[in-house]
């Protein structure tokens, strides 16, 4: 009895995993190879809404443990941007290098379309546009597509023109004024968003520290750099987290503000376009312990959601930016309710969101319609 007891517990022990979410899905198709995982975490603010992300993980549970965890950002991620979109993510199981195929991602489309609109995705870490180029033959629930397919084309534009904001908003709290210029800064990572924001600093006339695995990069930066009145400095990675500089940039890895990397800071700020910057919520105090501001990653980085999201209502890059730009606002009104209240950055920020979502709930049903698709959109144009 005792160990029929103790397997039934294990069995249901997945469920208890997924509590927080309202649906949950495991994609399989042998004819492609496809493993995946879909998970919506809370469509209380509409349908979800994120990426799909595909890596060879070590387990199944490895991969949903990563697809439970981003989803719920996600929601949060939503709530902050002021979209009407909750939160959902997705990811594949494989080598984005050598598993992709046509096949495999209308094999994914198809799943995808199965949910009815309840989610919609696009590209995330090892998938591209092209990938949602062949899912979106099985499926109107694709975004963040190419221009030529009516997409909104480049999200890092908009995600790297939320992460300045970001600074400067940082910039305004610590000093008075959101000028990006006089100031140094040490940026972890150099890829689309990462070169944008550095680009945009070097532009501004600031100083630099970088670090990046891919030297073609260091070589473009610097390049940039003999154009404008900023200056750049290449450190090893390992060195990153001690220079002394006004804010550190993460615009690379996640959970890289941890019991090691904190001790090593000698800024006054954390922004950044990384996701999950903190390897666990009490980071969050030990930063604050510090005097070190940080600003909330999901707030920084949501330039690229909100052309996502923006994208199913018609392509308008200028209207993207517009909205880019309340990041600032959302940034500086979190700061200051940490100030006023005591708690952290991430503790308002969460707070903030989830007040959002209480009080969209009280006027939409537990799942809101989705909005208009895309193909009805193009046939109005």
């Amino acid at each position: 009895m005792l160990a029929e007891k103790e397997s039934m517990t294990k069995d249901f022990e997945l469920f208890n995993r997924m509590s927080e979410h309202e649906q949950v899905v495991f994609c399989n198709d042998p004819s492609t190879g496809l493993r995946a995982i879909i998970a919506i975490h809370d469509t209380t603010l509409g349908p979800a809404l994120g990426g799909c992300r595909m890596q060879p993980y070590s387990s199944l549970d490895e991969a949903l443990e990563d697809v439970l965890r981003l989803s719920k950002g996600m929601t949060y991620k939503c709530a902050a941007a002021d979209v009407d979109f909750g939160g959902g993510k997705a990811v594949i199981i494989g080598n984005p290098k050598t598993d992709k195929t046509p096949e495999l991602f209308r094999a994914f489309g198809q799943f995808v379309n199965s949910l009815g609109g309840r989610f919609y995705t696009g590209t995330d870490m090892g998938t591209t546009m092209d990938d949602f180029v062949q899912a979106m033959k099985e499926t109107n629930f694709v975004n963040g597509l190419p221009e030529v397919y009516g997409g909104g084309g480049d999200s890092s534009i908009p995600t790297a023109a939320g992460v300045l904001y970001g600074i400067k908003a940082t910039n305004q709290m610590l000093y008075g004024n959101d000028e990006l210029g006089s100031h140094i800064y040490a940026i972890q990572g150099l890829g689309k968003v990462g070169f944008k924001v550095a680009s945009g600093l070097l532009e501004a006339g600031a100083q630099i520290y970088v670090t990046d695995i891919n030297k073609d990069s260091l070589q473009a930066i610097d390049e940039v750099a003999k154009k404008t009145t900023g200056k750049v400095q290449v450190v090893a990675n390992e060195d990153i987290y001690s220079q002394e500089a006004d804010i550190f940039v993460p615009c690379a890895f996640g959970g890289i503000i941890n019991d090691t990397t904190i001790p090593q800071l000698k800024v006054r700020a954390i922004v950044g376009s990384a996701n999950n910057q903190l390897l666990d919520d009490r980071h969050g105090k030990l930063l604050q312990d510090k005097g070190i501001l940080y600003a909330p990653d999901y707030i920084v980085n949501s330039g690229g959601l909100i052309q996502v999201a923006d994208e199913l209502y018609g392509i308008n890059h200028e209207r993207v930016l517009a909205k880019t730009k309340h990041i600032y606002d959302a940034v500086l009104e979190v700061y200051k309710e940490a100030a006023t209240s005591g708690k952290t950055t991430g503790e308002s920020a969460n707070e903030m969101c989830e007040k959002r979502i209480t009080d969209r709930g009280k006027r939409n049903n537990f799942y809101s319609a989705p909005v208009k698709p895309k193909w009805a959109i193009r046939n109005l144009s």
